[in-house]
């Protein structure tokens, strides 16, 4: 057993905005298939997929209508085969996305249930005082609530596209070991389990007491979030996945209110990883990230598991813009490749891009804007650019034309530039993995910084805007840019 996944780095694929391979305007299978060998020169172990099913794209792929083929938008299922195949000539694993806390209302299941038919396996309730059977709200916006012609409401923790599934229901259990297997059979490496934390809810259905709830998903305990029961689900998926060669993984989307209750979702006997939510929202400052990496490692280690560090991906504003600079990204990645553990790294950030903060009102279509202007996820989708030319026909969101000097044409090979950080950083990575540095050691620094070791891998990581005069020794990596002071460096010797 290598445990490959204990210390992996793992590519978001966003596959409407990677790679087009057939000139539609939106990405496929086919186009992530021919940018394969870029992944691997780049040095990553695994790619994460996300959903390419059938979907009527209520929620881009979210709202899944079948688990067991591909969306004619991004391909055939001979196409998602191939990938896996090719995948595995490079060396590179695959993980592709499961979405099981619901389905889309086109799925025949819901379909049957508007006609009164299997309606147990999802969540309906009759009518509380006229209305709707609690006060839980959607995290798109509105009531979590939609009533249907003969007076019933079904629940939808998301879009009303996205109807709730029924855990509690044996053929629901069911479907999901079949369609597991279904994927584990074609030879995907694992699954990223999409609100692994919301599949199971109170049977009473609480209400919560007042407005704004979003606002407490991840940060204080709500009645349809991280209930005791997702975790027997767990277990059953992780004798599923034990059972096939290869070790094969599960990674847990779970927005839980402690490190202590994310921790719960990667014992021994439940999924491989979760997450780390609460190292991606931690703000630019030297304790609060210190705290964080602190927090993140016992809990993880009091359960035997790996912690994993995440930046952005495709739900998120784009940490160049969350952190105010490309100087300050390129330096909380370097933070974030020398900690011990698992990396996600989402599409693109190799480039450097940021945020895009004005596209046009008309072409945004994330469902979650109904919430607030302000938090579509539309801005972190925007395709990437290939080539100076961007490398796109007519994309389906707009490429600044500034980003042609972002492309991977433009940056390969290029000293200093962030895509050869990248490459450079994976690379010496892969060096201290193999040695065995786990241990994290912190050292005294000065005010603002922090200075940590792995073995004989020093990080100095300065968060002052001002120099420190940390570094000393042979120098192996910096994130310096000519525009900011902010930096982490990388090198070899050992702490005085």
């Amino acid at each position: 057993m290598t445990d490959w996944w204990r210390d992996a780095v793992i590519y978001q694929v966003y596959v409407r905005s990677f790679a087009d391979g057939n000139g539609d305007g939106v990405g496929d299978l086919i186009g992530a298939r021919q940018r394969l060998p870029y992944l691997k020169d780049l040095g990553v172990d695994a790619i994460w997929l996300t959903p390419f099913y059938p979907s009527p794209m209520a929620d881009f792929g979210y709202d899944v209508a079948d688990y067991r083929d591909v969306d004619p938008l991004f391909g055939a299922l001979g196409d998602a085969k191939a990938l896996i195949k090719d995948a595995h000539g490079l060396g590179l694993r695959v993980i592709v996305d499961i979405v099981p806390n619901h389905t889309s209302s086109a799925h025949p299941w819901f379909r049957e249930a508007l006609r009164g038919i299997g309606r147990d396996r999802y969540i309906f309730r009759d009518s509380r005082a006229g209305g709707p059977p609690n006060d839980w709200e959607s995290i798109f916006g509105g009531p979590a609530w939609t009533q249907v012609e003969d007076g019933q409401w079904y629940l939808h923790l998301f879009d009303p596209a996205q109807p709730d599934l029924n855990w509690e229901h044996p053929e629901v259990n069911a479907e999901f070991d079949s369609i597991l297997r279904f994927w584990l059979d074609l030879g995907v490496d694992g699954f990223r389990v999409d609100v692994a934390h919301g599949m199971v809810k109170p049977r009473d259905l609480p209400d919560i007491g007042h407005p704004g709830q979003v606002r407490l998903i991840g940060c204080e305990p709500v009645p349809y979030f991280d209930n005791d029961g997702v975790h027997d689900i767990h277990r059953r998926w992780r004798k599923i996945l034990d059972s096939y060669p290869g070790e094969r993984i599960g990674v847990a989307e779970a927005w839980a209110p402690t490190p202590e209750r994310l921790a719960a979702y990667v014992r021994p006997d439940e999924l491989h990883q979760a997450f780390n939510f609460h190292f991606l929202f931690t703000p630019w400052q030297a304790p609060a990230l210190r705290r964080v990496i602190d927090e993140s490692l016992a809990t993880a280690g009091s359960v035997g598991a790996p912690t994993t560090w995440v930046l952005s991906n495709h739900d998120v504003k784009r940490h160049v813009t969350r952190y105010g600079s490309l100087a300050r990204a390129r330096a909380a990645t370097l933070l974030m490749l020398a900690l011990p553990g698992s990396a996600y790294l989402y599409q693109g950030e190799e480039l450097g891009l940021p945020e895009v903060l004005d596209l046009p009102e008309e072409v945004c279509q994330d469902p979650q804007r109904l919430r607030a202007p302000d938090s579509g996820r539309d801005g972190c989708r925007v395709p990437i650019p290939w080539t100076r030319s961007l490398g796109w026909h007519r994309p389906w969101l707009p490429i600044p034309p500034s980003w042609g000097e972002l492309s991977v044409e433009a940056q390969h090979g290029v000293p200093g530039s962030t895509l050869e950080l990248y490459r450079a950083a994976l690379r010496l990575r892969r060096t201290f993995q193999r040695a065995g540095y786990e241990t994290l050691t912190w050292h005294d620094s000065p005010e603002g910084t922090l200075l940590f070791s792995r073995g004989d891998l020093v990080c100095a990581v300065n968060l002052t805007g001002s120099t420190a005069g940390l570094v000393t020794g042979e120098v192996l990596l910096t994130s310096d840019t000519p525009e900011a002071l902010d930096s982490t460096t990388w090198w070899r010797g050992r702490v005085a």
